[in-house]
């Protein structure tokens, strides 16, 4: 533990980020969450730190489509209540959007938009996780 009562870490056993943004998502049980995206959307966890509560995560790196996603849980008394996800959707450009849709839902995402043609050409879909996080998919045109 460094004098902080975090953990220290080697910098060079963390998975670098794919992609050229990162979601950082604070949720109320980031674990949960993480097994979530995994079952929903097939993400691969990279790495993970817990606090030394050993309860909540201070840190959760996934791998999603060719890109990283990260989480935490709250932490509140470090000035970092939770706050419910807002005014944005993630939107994740797949090439099969129907099985992506299939597995999102079985695993328990609500439906918001089924898959369907949109007026710009390409198939689209919207969802909303249980963390309330919304989601959307698109297939481009082929």
């Amino acid at each position: 533990m460094s004098e902080a009562g975090m953990p220290e870490v080697d910098p060079a056993t963390l998975a670098r980020p794919k992609g050229t943004i990162v979601a950082y998502m604070q949720l109320r049980d980031a674990e949960a969450a993480s097994a979530f995206y995994q079952r929903a959307f097939g993400a691969e966890e990279k790495n993970v730190l817990l606090h030394p509560d050993g309860k909540r995560i201070i840190h959760c790196h996934l791998w999603l489509n060719e890109g990283s996603i990260m989480l935490n849980d709250p932490f509140p008394e470090q000035g970092m209540p939770l706050q419910p996800p807002q005014a944005f959707t993630l939107t994740l450009m797949v090439d099969d959007i129907d099985a992506w849709f299939e597995r999102a839902v079985d695993a328990g995402c609500e439906v918001i938009t089924p898959v369907a043609t949109m007026f710009w050409g390409d198939r689209y879909c919207a969802l909303k996780d249980p963390f309330g996080v919304s989601w959307a998919m698109n297939q481009g045109k082929s």
